[in-house]
């Protein structure tokens, strides 16, 4: 019967398998710290450019687009060469420029709607300990 000795880790200390347990017991706290929610778990207020700041780049975005596509498209009217790529591109950059706009706008509600709710979750939260905790 062969006994098997543990390997030793790279800086010559032993750890035991109770050690072990309590290292991998940590990482759960540590992946909420850590987690790309961290607003959930922190009630740190956060500014109105650090909420607003994807869907005013939307909406700006989609306006250049669609005020391109204007430009392009009343190009096609012009007697130029390429008349016929204008035509084609033209409607297209209006039409992705449109779509970004309204994306954009629509994402707004959307956000105020969950500010709301988080609002609501962390004033529930904070009831519940102050009842359950006691």
């Amino acid at each position: 019967v062969t006994m098997e000795i543990p390997p030793k880790s790279p800086d010559g200390s032993e750890k035991s398998p109770q050690s072990k347990e309590l290292l991998t017991s940590n990482t759960a706290s540590t992946l909420c710290i850590s987690s790309r929610s961290e607003s959930v778990w922190t009630s740190a207020s956060r500014s109105k450019w650090d909420i607003y700041h994807k869907p005013v780049i939307v909406v700006s975005v989609g306006a250049a687009v669609f005020l391109f596509g204007m430009v392009i498209t009343s190009l096609s009217w012009i007697q130029i060469k390429n008349k016929n790529v204008y035509k084609m591109c033209g409607p297209a950059f209006l039409s992705l420029g449109l779509m970004l706009f309204v994306c954009g706008l629509v994402w707004i509600p959307i956000i105020r709607k969950k500010q709301k709710q988080r609002q609501k979750s962390q004033f529930l939260q904070s009831l519940k300990s102050f009842f359950f905790n006691r």
